[in-house]
């Protein structure tokens, strides 16, 4: 008799774990979902209200940020991965501008590791044309001498 009252109240008390984790679950999936939805409302309305820049004036909002002689490490990193999170490859000039930024703070290695994403990024594009890393490399070339810098290729 004792047997059979203990496995009948470990069959109940199962059966309520189980119900209450159901529901725990339901309310946590639910609340995430209301907040993913409002946050992407919220990322949509700050993307849209934005002007889009024009080329010339892309490039000399990333020249005068790099070439800020107040940029710190922090800051450097934070605008190279804002950069590279656009759907573009840099012109060179900028390039030349991160290069030199990077130099200014003696951040080889944020230089080096800069030169392979937008390495990557060129190979990404051969399908479209194979001209662009050589192109890239024939432009930043003078100043990767100059400073110093050696791209992944040359390092071995």
């Amino acid at each position: 008799f004792v047997l059979f009252i203990s496995s009948t109240l470990k069959n109940i008390f199962i059966k309520m774990l189980r119900s209450l984790s159901g529901t725990v679950r339901s309310l946590v999936s639910s609340h995430c979902r209301s907040n993913a939805l409002r946050a992407s409302a919220t990322v949509g309305v700050r993307h849209s209200s934005g002007q889009a820049l024009t080329d010339e004036e892309f490039d000399a909002k990333y020249i005068k940020l790099l070439e800020d002689p107040k940029v710190d490490n922090w800051i450097a990193r934070k605008h190279l991965n804002e950069l590279m999170r656009y759907d573009l490859i840099p012109e060179p000039k900028i390039v030349i501008a991160a290069l030199k930024m990077c130099r200014r703070l003696n951040e080889y290695a944020l230089a080096v590791r800069f030169l392979e994403m937008l390495e990557y990024r060129c190979d990404c594009v051969q399908n479209v044309s194979k001209d662009i890393w050589p192109y890239m490399y024939q432009e930043i070339k003078p100043t990767l001498d100059e400073l110093g810098v050696l791209t992944r290729a040359e390092m071995g």
